[in-house]
């Protein structure tokens, strides 16, 4: 028999506790549940003990009060070294063939100044702005920006930015740019020598120190117009400036007449040279865009201009897509 008399019964439909009081046959017992006496079959009661182990307990919640809690003693910071930098962290998984390749790059601004600095960080692809962020990070400490994929590394990116000081000073400049601008090839070869080393990051410098602000120098406006040089009000400037252009096109035919005997250098460079002339008067006038014919060909005037202008932070981007007049032989530029 799997009772006796006086044993303890859980009843398994109400989830109550009780005692065996009599047994009635091979199938039934009497049961007691709150001074309630009543027959029950054997499968529907069982020994409580099961229910017992596995309930957890309750067990009442101590109230913790922001005033009680255990603090955590702050990490010192350390300072190793001077300037601001951007590092490299590269993130590496595995191919089909379980051997280490890098899928993309962590990107950080690190600052081993005690200086706290506002920063703007534009990321450009090809000339063309791909990611911007606008935030500040504390004196020695460094700030995570973004993960870039690394396919994208052969597009040779260009990082750039502009620090302001937190805490301003008289005698510091109002802003500083940064920039730097690496080669797939470069960054290729940089992550092979880190996996050679051993070591987790590599990193360029932006600046050692925030500069000083340039003390203006005074001139004597009196002076150079009696020694006869013609002097201009700076805010009427733009009327004294040759008139821009639009649309330049260069094409050696429309800058010289007299051509054929030119070598390819003397070619491209009054080529270069007007397309720099316009492109500063496009900018002193304060134009949004600028077309350049430079045409199709072997594509080296084409590449020479935009190696340029990947440099010159007046442009926002550039594009050289087909035109319904110039075909594939023009780039629109834009300015910021």
């Amino acid at each position: 028999m799997k009772y006796e008399i006086g044993d303890k019964i859980l009843v398994l439909h109400s989830d109550e506790e009780g005692k065996v009081v009599e047994i009635i046959n091979e199938k039934m017992v009497m049961i007691e549940v709150r001074g309630v006496k009543f027959p029950a079959y054997m499968d529907q009661i069982d020994f409580p003990y099961f229910k017992m182990f596995s309930e957890k307990k309750l067990v009442e919640k101590k109230k913790i009060f922001v005033d009680d809690m255990r603090r955590e003693k702050p990490v010192p910071k350390k300072k190793t070294g001077d300037g601001v930098w951007v590092s490299f962290l590269p993130v590496f998984d595995k191919d089909i063939f379980e051997d280490d390749v890098v899928d993309k790059l962590r990107i950080y601004l690190v600052n081993q100044n005690e200086e706290a600095y506002h920063f703007n960080y534009n990321l450009f692809f090809g000339g063309e702005s791909n990611f911007q962020l606008k935030n500040s990070i504390e004196g020695l400490s460094e700030f995570y920006l973004h993960d870039i994929a690394f396919e994208d590394v052969s597009d040779n990116p260009r990082f750039e930015f502009e620090f302001s000081l937190v805490n301003e000073h008289k005698k510091k400049a109002p802003f500083y740019e940064a920039s730097l601008k690496v080669s797939g090839k470069k960054l290729f070869k940089k992550i092979e020598d880190l996996q050679n080393n051993n070591e987790a990051t590599f990193k360029y410098e932006l600046f050692a120190h925030y500069p000083n602000k340039l003390e203006e120098e005074h001139v004597d406006l009196g002076s150079l117009g009696n020694a006869g040089f013609r002097i201009y009000d700076a805010a009427k400037g733009r009327q004294h400036l040759p008139p821009a252009r639009s649309v330049i096109d260069l094409h050696i035919e429309k800058l010289q007449d007299h051509f054929t005997r030119l070598s390819n250098f003397e070619i491209l460079t009054l080529q270069l040279n007007e397309f720099e002339k316009y492109f500063d008067l496009a900018v002193a006038h304060r134009q949004s865009t600028l077309i350049v014919i430079h045409g199709v060909g072997e594509g080296k005037l084409r590449d020479e201009i935009h190696e340029r202008l990947r440099l010159k932070k007046e442009v926002k981007s550039f594009v050289n897509q087909y035109h319904h007049s110039y075909g594939y032989g023009a780039t629109e530029i834009y300015f910021n």
